[in-house]
């Protein structure tokens, strides 16, 4: 079949006395967030080469149709597609959500206390049949407190624009006008007369909280908090004990905080401290006192505690310790149970008020797990909580715990009806030495029967930025390659906060190619030490991890058979220095600021894929990527598959595939995620030449 050509177009780019040569910028639409909300818009001719791409993606993946479908059968065969999630009590209540066999999206329920009735409150099938969409995001769920309004909010292009919409739920009739262009997050009024709402701008960025009164059509709504920098967003929510509003402000590095009483008339946001660069706090507030989580003075965060807000003094109630990442707080009455993580794990601490005493929840005798607590009901006046964990081989297992007598009731485990059975597999964490010789957390899974010998192909994961931490978790779709002989890796790697917040900022900034070489040293590594060979391993990683992606096979592409990258952050210097684009402004802390800072420039040209496709051979290559997607434009991933047809020198698969109806998080409902899945993981097969 014919390779598919993106027409070059010459545009000689300058930016601080450096030129360089760019054939494809031809390709970003001036009113690209215009094609984002209506795909009509798209240049036909950048279509054109979209389609031409992905019919190239399936004659090349045609051999494979019946490996997805085993795929995605074997996938879906993992899950309990009747199951139903455990119920939330509020004061008239149980909540709770189940999905069913032939659904793809999931339905919520409700029934009184004490009566056996059950409610349909909202179904996402029937939603989206009655809308005629192709894509169905649905951004927040929300009831209001007096159990009687539904509000949602929908996205139906992936574009990440969201129509908030309040209905009754006993006649599913809209009571107030449709809200367009939010963030998605709704925050009902504890009198139920309003809803608090972020409003984007014409950058896709959420700068304003509005207050809409229930049953307003016509009039415009409340101003009622308006963020003058471009490069922070906001967001408001209601405090645990539901005494106040906060409205938080922020981009990754930097926050500020306000509060308003529930009681205000007339909401007049208080400023709680002002912002400085580089910290970050919020605020929480329980019976009486405010809880501030904050790296102020403590890299790795502390938490404070004062009387008041409107006369602060703030004193020690959680110290700070070197490379452990303190986590904030969830109250009860009589109970606060707070969060640490430390070498890429997740410990659990809970604290009686009465006494002061604290001690460590421990959850299973494996050495490697994901612990978490949810609350089992709106009155914290209990000690009643759910606890839960799963590793890399066990499944979810929820508990009913209370905190009193410590006794525990196994409520829920995650069944996988096709069968599991954890002992099948191995789990292990190893510490292994970067270029600089600091230690990397490695997580690797595999089947009990996969030899240690350098003959098995290797999965290796990535993310490594925004602090966003890999957590090694259970998965069951992975289970399709480890069962393969496929060993999965999550390299933990500079840039998330899996060792304290030093961790994220020595994988930012003008230190990002610490996030790169911890991923390089790790596939290193795991050649060494025989988990796989030179030419064997497969790099995985999406959105910033597939800027590592990029980056890694620029640098040694001949540890890897093959790369799959699902919405690949490639262009990262045309981003960059585009001040428009959604991302940007917000992430000069994360990445640079190229376009002001000549030091910035030269570091991020240096690395960003796209300006570093060399002639050489590369790996075999599966990039998708989605029309709608707001994050990480569509045309990066195209100006990146086109110049590297241009440039390397291999006969090795080079794929693009475009989700046409989707955005940043590819198709929406359940049989979508998993035909993507399938869909990479038959690339995987395929390329280590299994099925």
């Amino acid at each position: 079949m014919k390779v598919p050509q993106l027409r070059k177009k010459l545009e000689i780019k300058s930016c601080h006395n450096v030129t360089w040569e760019d054939n494809y910028s031809w390709i970003h639409q001036k009113d690209i967030l215009e094609v984002l909300k209506d795909k009509n818009k798209l240049d036909p001719e950048v279509k054109e080469y979209l389609i031409q791409e992905n019919n190239y993606t399936d004659h090349h993946l045609k051999d494979t149709k019946p490996l997805q479908k085993k795929l995605f059968d074997e996938i879906k065969g993992r899950i309990k597609l009747d199951d139903e999630s455990l119920p939330y009590r509020d004061h008239t209540y149980d909540y709770w959500t189940k999905t069913t066999v032939k659904g793809n999206y999931s339905i919520k329920l409700r029934k009184k206390i004490n009566s056996k009735e059950v409610e349909e409150i909202w179904n996402g099938d029937k939603e989206k049949e009655k809308l005629g969409v192709e894509y169905f995001g649905v951004g927040d769920l929300e009831v209001s407190h007096d159990d009687k309004l539904l509000a949602y909010s929908l996205d139906i292009k992936g574009s990440e624009y969201y129509t908030i919409f309040v209905r009754n739920i006993t006649n599913n009739e809209l009571v107030t006008k449709e809200i367009l262009d939010t963030s998605g997050s709704i925050t009902f009024s504890l009198d139920d007369k309003y809803i608090f709402y972020s409003k984007l701008d014409k950058n896709h960025r959420a700068r304003k909280i509005y207050r809409h009164k229930i049953g307003n059509f016509d009039d415009e709504d409340e101003l009622i908090f308006e963020e003058k920098s471009e490069a922070f967003t906001v967001s408001i929510s209601i405090s645990s004990d539901e005494k106040y509003y906060f409205i938080s402000t922020s981009d990754h590095n930097t926050s500020e905080q306000y509060y308003f009483s529930v009681n205000e008339k007339i909401p007049k946001p208080k400023l709680i401290l002002k912002r400085e660069r580089g910290i970050l706090y919020s605020v929480s507030s329980w019976n009486g006192k405010f809880y501030n989580h904050t790296n102020k003075d403590a890299e790795d965060f502390k938490i404070d505690i004062s009387e008041s807000l409107e006369k602060q003094n703030w004193k020690s109630f959680i110290s700070s310790k070197d490379e452990v990442l303190i986590g904030g707080c969830v109250f009860l009455k009589d109970w606060i149970i707070r969060s640490e993580t430390s070498n890429a794990l997740d410990k659990l601490f809970v604290r009686k008020i009465s006494t002061n005493k604290e001690e460590e929840l421990i959850f299973s005798d494996e050495k490697v797990y994901v612990p978490n607590i949810s609350l089992k009901q709106k009155d914290r006046n209990t000690d009643e909580i759910y606890i839960g964990y799963s590793s890399p081989k066990t499944p979810s297992r929820v508990y009913s715990y209370n905190l009193s007598t410590k006794s525990t009731e196994l409520v829920k485990e995650q069944e996988i009806p096709s069968g599991h059975n954890p002992d099948n597999y191995i789990v292990e964490r190893v510490e292994y030495k970067s270029h600089d010789g600091r230690l990397v957390p490695l997580t690797i899974t595999r089947h009990k029967k996969t030899k240690v010998d350098g003959s098995a192909n290797l999965l290796l994961y990535g993310y490594g930025s925004y602090g966003n931490s890999m957590s090694p978790g259970f998965s069951s779709t992975r289970l399709s390659l480890i069962n393969r002989n496929i060993i999965w890796a999550t390299a933990h790697i500079r840039g998330g906060m899996e060792k304290g917040m030093k961790w994220w900022k020595e994988g930012k900034l003008t230190n990002k190619k610490n996030t790169f070489l911890d991923y390089i040293h790790a596939a290193k590594y795991l050649i060494e030490n025989k988990y796989s060979a030179n030419k064997k391993i497969i790099g995985m990683g999406g959105s910033a991890g597939g800027l590592l992606m990029g980056a890694v096979m620029n640098l040694e592409p001949q540890l890897f058979l093959g790369i799959v990258m699902a919405v690949p952050f490639v262009d990262s210097l045309t981003t960059n220095l585009d001040h428009s684009l959604p991302l940007t402004v917000g992430e000069f802390d994360e990445f640079g600021n190229a376009k002001d800072n000549k030091e910035h420039f030269d570091y991020i040209f240096s690395y960003a894929p796209y300006n570093n496709i060399k002639k050489m051979d590369y790996p075999h290559i599966l990039i998708t990527t989605s029309l709608s997607d707001n994050r990480v434009l569509f045309d990066e991933p195209a100006k990146f598959t086109a110049k590297l047809r241009d440039l390397k020198t291999d006969n090795n698969l080079l794929l693009l595939k475009t989700e046409m109806d989707a955005g940043h998080g590819g198709k929406s409902g359940r049989d979508g995620a998993i035909e993507e899945i399938a869909l990479d993981y038959a690339f995987v097969l395929k390329i280590s030449k299994k099925n």
